[in-house]
C-alpha cells in the first residue's frame, strides 16, 4: 500500500517519517519541493500516478499572528490545498487523514471541547483551518480529521524548545497563565495515525476526532515543568496575563479537548502530557 505524507518536513511530518520507516507499506514523504499541494493538477496527477491509498496531510500555515496580515496565503495552504487533496482522494478512492486545530473554537466554553460543539474561530488561522475541514466535507471524500492543540516535538520551532533556550539564557521570563489547554507531543499523534493506517482500521471510522495528551495545564505550568526537568532552575518564571503580550489575535483561553471519542473508537491509551514531555526531552538530549 502506498501512503502519501504531505508537509513531511514539519513537526508532525518528521515524526511520521520516524514511524513510517519501520512499516512494510510504502510511505512517500513530500514537502513543497516535491509536491505543491496548492496546485490541483499536480496533486491529482501525483496521487493517481503513485497509486496512493492513504493521504496524511501534515502541511499547514501555522503562524497565528502572521495569518492576520496574510490570510490569503493561510487560506491557500489551510483550505485550498486541503480541497485539492480531498478531491484527489475522492477520485482515487483513497482516505484522507487531515490535521486541524483547537483554534476552530472560540471563547464560549470552559468545559473540554467535544467534536460536535459549535465552532467559532477567533482569527484568520482558525478561520482558514475551519475552511479546510469544510472543504473536506464539501468534496465528500473518505476522511479522518484530527483536531489537536499545543503541538511540540524535537523538530522545528515550538514552545518547548523556546522555553529550553530562554530558561537557559535568562534569569527571568514571563509566561501567560490565563490560557489553559494540553500540550501535545507530535510523536504521540504520529503513532496514533500510523497505528490506524497499519491496522487498517480507518475504513468505516471516518469523521472528526480530538487528540492531545492527557491532563490540563496553563502555558505557565508547562514552562515551569520544562525548566525543572531540564535543570534550568536559576531562571525565575513569572505568571502573567495574555493582555501583557501584544498580539493581533486572541488565543482560546480554554482549549482542552475531550478525547473520549478517539479512545472509544480506536482503543488508544493516551500518555499524560508530562510523561510525553520528559520523553521528548530525553530524545533532545540524545
Amino acid at each position: 500500500m502506498n501512503i502519501l505524507v504531505t508537509g513531511a518536513n514539519g513537526q508532525l511530518g518528521s515524526e511520521m517519517r520516524r514511524v513510517g520507516s519501520v512499516s512494510p507499506n510504502n510511505y512517500i514523504f513530500t514537502d513543497i519541493a516535491e509536491l505543491d499541494i496548492t496546485d490541483n493538477n499536480a496533486v491529482l496527477a501525483f496521487v493517481a500516478d503513485n497509486n496512493i491509498s492513504v493521504i496524511v496531510n501534515c502541511a499547514a500555515y501555522t503562524n497565528v499572528d502572521k495569518a492576520e496580515d496574510d490570510e490569503q496565503t493561510a487560506e491557500l495552504i489551510n483550505a485550498t490545498a486541503v480541497r485539492n487533496l480531498a478531491a484527489a482522494a475522492k477520485d482515487n478512492n483513497a482516505t484522507l487523514f487531515h490535521i486541524s486545530t483547537d483554534y476552530v473554537f472560540g471563547t464560549d466554553s470552559n468545559t473540554p471541547r467535544t467534536e460536535d460543539m459549535a465552532v467559532n474561530p477567533l482569527g484568520a488561522y482558525g478561520r482558514t483551518k475551519l475552511h479546510g475541514e469544510q472543504a473536506i466535507a464539501e468534496v465528500g471524500c473518505k476522511a479522518l480529521i484530527f483536531r489537536t492543540a499545543w503541538l511540540y516535538s524535537e523538530f522545528g520551532n515550538n514552545f518547548l524548545k523556546t522555553m529550553l533556550r530562554l530558561t537557559s539564557e535568562r534569569s527571568e521570563i514571563n509566561v501567560v497563565f490565563d490560557q489553559v489547554g494540553t500540550p501535545t507531543y507530535a510523536a504521540d499523534l504520529a503513532v496514533l495515525i500510523f497505528s490506524i493506517i497499519e491496522y487498517g482500521i480507518y475504513e468505516g471510522n471516518e469523521g472528526v476526532y480530538h487528540f492531545s495528551n492527557e491532563g490540563v495545564c496553563s502555558w505557565y505550568d508547562f514552562a515551569r515543568e520544562i525548566a525543572v526537568a531540564a535543570g534550568n532552575t536559576k531562571c525565575q518564571i513569572n505568571p502573567c496575563h495574555s493582555s501583557e503580550f501584544a498580539s493581533k489575535v486572541s488565543r482560546p483561553p480554554y482549549s482542552v479537548l475531550d478525547k473520549s471519542k478517539v479512545k472509544r473508537v480506536f482503543g488508544v491509551d493516551i500518555p499524560h502530557w508530562r510523561d510525553s514531555m520528559l520523553h521528548c526531552l530525553t530524545r533532545l538530549k540524545k
